[in-house]
């Protein structure tokens, strides 16, 4: 076996393999019509004990530690490339199938998983949460590059970010109930309102300690402070859960606040964690499929009962949790159709199907083979279709931005100047006139205008048009009374 003397040199080598084959997996699943985390999943199949026997791993210590840690990571970059006035809008629904949603799946599938398997209530009901929650990489990852509708992407990844910590709450709690029959249920219900409530609040106070540190002090280097503000993350993680708060919601609670937040190295903090993210989720679902034994997985009971179970999770559970968590809410028929489509699940409950594993509960590896069966044809066939569902619902938005196309900051050094990246639309105010006619404040100056790819070099009769670029040169002090003429045009224009 390969990896049976576990050298340095060979250590090395699969992560190098495993880094080169998930960024080539990422460029082709677009093409192939596949999400990219069900190609990572195949890759760690193909290159695992039952595959070409490259390295043998069954350790759900660590397969659970690294999805732990790669979750992290995933939260905090999706957290901060949300925009708070989007989530602001989806707040109450979002809020209501995070939890009420979860508590519904839950239970559907835990009452199915009761008929369908051999086990006590308790234990379906555990299958039943570990499958409960949609998945925070997965809808992440489906979502990124897709133009669905604003009030739908920002419903669903507001839902994923939020409820990991409903999940993660039921699954432990069946499993202290299973392996200690004497004690009450009543005795946990405290236990879910400290943990959402002082992880939500955690979060915001670390998010705004996280911001004013970024912007207050000085590192030697840039490169520093997307390090700094991951680690802010992962001390977010661990002091919630060392007091036994939500670390999940207090990380994405905390990436929100610093996502919205003025930052210096704005740039570079977004554009390193995204790299981050994408090392997380090649690194989370390769050595995850490591763990599974294709032997095992893909047997006749795993396959029919994984089959029957994800059926009734996509066509009866989810659309009941939908339909119920959002009643009488502004959600047109269609759009509750499409949120009932798009709860994909991925590396959550499959990180989550480890812990009865390391409980030493019964049962326990074939849940996690049924689990990971579900997950396999959740992403493959919702993650798949998601668009297509879009366009013939109508509800594709416009084709999306790169998030730093909005107001930018890249900081220059130690220089007491800023670089304000800007890039106009059609209710810009300065749009259709001259630099010459904009009153911008002292000691700020455009220095380059980029139009449809081409650099233009200003000057005072360059006319502004819709969709440019403008890269104004300020100096630190008026920073915040350049942004206030830029936003106060805009919001002369709409009114207008």
């Amino acid at each position: 076996m390969f990896l049976e003397t576990f050298s340095t040199e060979a250590f090395i080598f699969l992560g190098a393999f495993i880094l080169i084959s998930g960024v080539l997996v990422a460029k082709f699943s677009n093409r192939l019509g596949v999400p990219a985390l069900v190609l990572f999943i195949l890759v760690g199949m193909l290159i695992g004990s039952d595959g070409l026997g490259i390295v043998y791993f069954d350790s759900p210590q660590v397969a659970q530690t690294i999805g732990i840690f790669a979750l992290i990571i995933i939260l905090f970059e999706g957290g901060l490339q949300t925009k708070w006035e989007t989530v602001r809008s989806v707040a109450v629904p979002s809020a209501s199938l995070a939890t009420f949603g979860v508590l519904f799946t839950s239970a559907i599938v835990g009452f199915a998983a009761y008929l369908i398997f051999d086990v006590t209530i308790l234990e379906a009901l555990l299958f039943g949460a570990i499958v409960g929650s949609t998945d925070a990489a997965a809808v992440f990852a489906t979502l990124k590059e897709r133009n669905i509708k604003a009030k739908m992407g920002a419903t669903l990844e507001a839902e994923s970010g939020a409820n990991d910590p409903m999940a993660v709450f039921l699954t432990l709690s069946f499993i202290e109930l299973i392996r200690y029959p004497d004690m009450s249920i009543w005795t946990l219900i405290p236990s879910f309102f400290w943990q959402m409530g002082i992880g939500l609040g955690i979060g915001l106070l670390l998010g705004k300690v996280a911001s004013w540190s970024i912007n207050r002090i000085k590192l030697e280097s840039s490169g520093l402070y997307p390090l700094f503000a991951v680690a802010f993350a992962l001390l977010t993680f661990s002091f919630a859960s060392y007091i036994e708060a939500s670390g999940f919601l207090a990380v994405y609670a905390a990436a929100l606040v610093v996502g919205n937040s003025e930052l210096t190295y704005r740039y570079a903090i977004f554009q390193v964690n995204e790299g981050f993210a994408w090392m997380a989720q090649i690194l989370m679902f390769i050595i995850l499929g490591l763990f599974v034994f294709p032997g095992q997985l893909f047997s006749a009971t795993v396959i029919l009962n994984g089959l029957l179970l994800s059926f009734i999770l996509m066509i009866i559970a989810r659309p009941a949790a939908v339909f119920l968590s959002t009643m009488g809410m502004s959600y047109k028929l269609k759009e509750k159709l499409f949120l009932s489509w798009a709860g994909l699940r991925g590396a959550v409950p499959i990180v989550l199907a480890t812990f009865p594993i390391v409980a030493g509960l019964e049962n326990a590896q074939l849940f996690f083979n049924v689990v990971f069966f579900i997950v396999l044809t959740s992403t493959l066939i919702q993650g798949s279709s998601i668009t297509y569902l879009a366009e013939k619902l109508k509800l594709t938005g416009p084709v999306k931005d790169n998030p730093h196309h909005s107001i930018e900051l890249i900081s220059m050094g130690k220089a007491n100047a800023e670089m304000i990246q800007f890039k106009t639309t059609k209710q810009s105010a300065i749009v259709g006139k001259k630099l010459h006619e904009i009153s911008f404040p002292q000691k700020a100056n455009i220095s380059a205008i980029v139009r449809d790819e081409t650099l233009i070099t200003p000057y005072g009769e360059t006319e502004i048009k819709e969709e440019d670029f403008l890269y104004i040169l300020v100096s630190s002090k008026y920073k915040e009374p350049l942004k206030k003429v830029l936003e106060e045009k805009k919001k002369q224009r709409l009114k207008n």
